[in-house]
């Protein structure tokens, strides 16, 4: 099948969502736009305060299997580059605990689509061999807790 259409991924709310809010259409680095839809979503939640945020990001990260999973069985992929959910929920778990700024926002989305696209061990051994919403979601949560550790001690030394 491979992918579906607009009108498909916007009249169905777990396309909708496994699609990155629509962002994973786009024709050239849907894992990208993905991240970058992302960035809304994260502001909104920082300004919703901490509980909100970790609802957020809970909900992102459990409801995600399924909603990558559901959405790729339809298409019939293991893996489809349209699904970014995973993306979303990684750039928010990225970003968790960071200090709120432009610097972070900026570094958050740098890091994580550096081991996302890169995919060093252990990400790349997950991407290959964990399957279903489980496996999308998996390198992606790998790659973000990655990062955030990275960013999370930088901002312990850095005052920007």
């Amino acid at each position: 099948m491979g992918t579906l259409t607009a009108k498909q991924v916007f009249s169905n709310p777990i396309h909708f969502l496994a699609y990155g809010f629509g962002a994973g259409l786009s024709p050239k680095a849907p894992g990208t736009m993905g991240t970058l839809a992302a960035i809304p979503l994260y502001l909104l939640l920082m300004h919703a305060g901490t509980w909100i945020y970790l609802g957020g990001l809970t909900f992102s990260l459990v409801a995600g299997v399924f909603i990558c999973g559901y959405t790729a069985e339809k298409l019939q992929l293991d893996d489809p580059g349209c699904v970014v959910w995973d993306e979303v929920a990684g750039y928010l778990l990225t970003m968790l605990g960071l200090p709120f700024g432009i610097v972070w926002i900026v570094a958050g989305f740098a890091l994580f689509r550096l081991f996302d696209i890169w995919k060093p061990w252990p990400i790349r051994w997950l991407d290959r061999n964990i399957k279903g919403g489980l496996g999308i979601m998996l390198d992606d949560v790998v790659a973000a807790l990655v990062s955030c550790a990275i960013l999370n001690t930088a901002a312990h030394f850095v005052n920007v």
